[in-house]
C-alpha cells in the first residue's frame, strides 16, 4: 500500500474534474484524473500528432509555462502528490509546481483562476520522464478544494494523484438524518493496511457507485495454507454501526467462503465487537 490512510482526492471516480488548462493541443486535460495507469498504443495518431493518454501541451516558443486547474472530488488535506509521466519520454516537462486554494461554490472555468487565494504547496521540482514522480507536501491541516498544476515549460503528464485525508462537511452530512456510510471514501474513510493486494486494492471497497467489473473490487491471491485475508479500514467519523453490507458482485468462482467485520472500541471493558452476515456470501450478491 503506497499511501496508507490516504486517498486520491482528485480522482475522477470520486468526482474530481480538470476544469481548465491554458493549452491542451495534443491531449486533453481530463486524462490526468482517469483511474488506472496510462496506456500507450503504438501507431495511434490524431490529426494533431501522436495520441497520448495524458495531458499534453504544444511546444512553447517563448517565455512562460503551462497550467491546469483541478477541482478535487473530495475537499481535504493534501499530504503527497504523484506526477506520473508514464510514456512521456522526449516530451515530458522539465519541472512542475503545485498550488492550492479554497474556492466556494461552482466558479465558472474561465474565472476559477482568480476566484481564490492560491498557495504554493509544492515548489518547482524536477521531473523524470516515464516515471512516477513522488512528492511529499509540507505538513499542514489546511483544507483545500482546488489545485493548480504548473508545468515548465510545456509537455505531457499522464496522471496526477493527489494523496490526502478527506475533510467532508459533517454538519451537512449529519443534518440529513438518515443512515450514513461511515467508511465511504467521500465521507473520510480510508484503507490503512491489508494482508494481500495481489489482484486489486482494498480502496475499491469504499469507492462510490456500483462496481463496474471484477477488477473494481478487492481480490487477493489464492491461499494455499491456513489463515485468512484481511483489510483494515478507517471510518471517516466515529459512529454507531447499525448495518454492514458485503458486496460480491462480479465475483463468481472466486468469492470468499465467509466474512466477518471486527469493530474495536475504546469502551472501558476493552471488548471487541464483531458483525458476521447471517449466512456466508454467495456468488455475485450483496449481503447485509
Amino acid at each position: 500500500m503506497a499511501h496508507p490512510g490516504l486517498v486520491d482526492l482528485a480522482s475522477a471516480r470520486v468526482g474530481g474534474k480538470a476544469l481548465v488548462a491554458n493549452d491542451e493541443f495534443f491531449a486533453p486535460r481530463g486524462n490526468l484524473l482517469k483511474p488506472g495507469p496510462a496506456v500507450f498504443i503504438e501507431g495511434k495518431y490524431t490529426d494533431r500528432g501522436k495520441w497520448m493518454d495524458g495531458w499534453e501541451s504544444r511546444r512553447k516558443r517563448g517565455p512562460g509555462y503551462d497550467w491546469c486547474i483541478i477541482k478535487l472530488g473530495i475537499p481535504g488535506v493534501v499530504r503527497a502528490l504523484t506526477v506520473d509521466t508514464s510514456h512521456f519520454t522526449g516530451n515530458y516537462p522539465e519541472s512542475c509546481s503545485v498550488e492550492a486554494a479554497v474556492i466556494a461554490g461552482n466558479a465558472a472555468p474561465n474565472r476559477v483562476a482568480t476566484a481564490g487565494e492560491w498557495r504554493e504547496i509544492l515548489a518547482r521540482s524536477p521531473l523524470k520522464g516515464h516515471a512516477q514522480n513522488e512528492f511529499n507536501v509540507p505538513a499542514t491541516d489546511d483544507r483545500f478544494t482546488h489545485l493548480r498544476l504548473n508545468i515548465y515549460p510545456d509537455g505531457g503528464v499522464a496522471r496526477l494523484r493527489v494523496w490526502g485525508e478527506a475533510r467532508p462537511d459533517w454538519k451537512r452530512i449529519g443534518a440529513a438524518k438518515k443512515l450514513i456510510d461511515l467508511v465511504a471514501v467521500a465521507n473520510g474513510g480510508a484503507p490503512l493496511a491489508s494482508s494481500d493486494e495481489f489482484y486489486s486494492h482494498p480502496i475499491n471497497l469504499i469507492m462510490p457507485d456500483r462496481p463496474a467489473n471484477m477488477g473494481d473490487g478487492w481480490e487477493t491471491r489464492r491461499r494455499r495454507g491456513p489463515g485468512h485475508d484481511w483489510t483494515i479500514l478507517r471510518l471517516g467519523h466515529r459512529g454507531v454501526i447499525e448495518q454492514a453490507e458485503i458486496d460480491t458482485t462480479h465475483f463468481k468462482g472466486n468469492y470468499p467462503d465467509g466474512a466477518r467485520t471486527d469493530h474495536p472500541t475504546r469502551a472501558p471493558s476493552g471488548r471487541r465487537f464483531s458483525h458476521a452476515p447471517s449466512s456466508p456470501p454467495t456468488s455475485a450478491t450483496r449481503c447485509a
